[in-house]
């Protein structure tokens, strides 16, 4: 069990790290000309990124490393699970949606179940880029982070793989269904 420092034991950390390497070593098409030493090294010097990676693993996320961000010299992970993580669906999208249900609420909201993993939800470009290294939700969908103008009118935005594409769409932000989730994005 998870201490309130959100931090992880020494026993976690080494079991988290070794599943992350094992992971890592599985799919390097994910991650080219990037070296498991350096992320590793990373991710030992930021303990509470270790404490977020271990959520999303916890939750069925399988988070792996996409990408490196020279400019911020950062390592990208996104849950990489094939379907969206089972550990977080049946979720609306924000607190605003949850507080504005009346009846038959879910249990919380996206965005503030990302916020106290210390993550953040994939934004719709984040998303299509995960889609190029397989195909992910093709039996469920991921909440989206949703831009200012259409969560003021109520919308949020969501997508799935079906029929060969990518597919983003919308739905009222307090919707929640037992096949969408979210799917976590995190720099260390």
């Amino acid at each position: 069990m998870k201490n309130n420092k959100k931090e992880l034991s020494s026993e976690q950390r080494e079991e988290l790290l070794k599943t992350l390497k094992n992971r890592f070593e599985k799919n390097m098409n994910r991650h080219k000309d990037i070296e498991w030493t350096k992320v590793q090294a990373k991710l030992e010097a930021n303990p509470q990124k270790l404490w977020s990676l271990d959520d999303m693993e916890v939750t069925g996320g399988e988070p792996d490393v996409v990408g490196y961000d020279k400019s911020k010299n950062e390592y990208i992970f996104y849950d990489c699970a094939a379907e969206t993580p089972k550990g977080r669906r049946s979720l609306c999208y924000d607190r605003a949606a949850l507080d504005a249900r009346k009846e038959h609420k879910p249990q919380n909201s996206a965005m503030d179940v990302a916020a106290d993993m210390g993550i953040e939800i994939l934004t719709e470009e984040q998303y299509r880029e995960l889609q190029q290294f397989g195909k992910f939700d093709t039996k469920t969908s991921s909440w989206l982070k949703t831009p200012a103008d259409i969560r003021k009118l109520g919308g949020a935005l969501f997508g799935d793989y079906r029929y060969g594409t990518v597919f983003l769409y919308h739905n009222g932000a307090e919707s929640y269904y037992a096949a969408r989730g979210f799917r976590g994005a995190l720099r260390v």
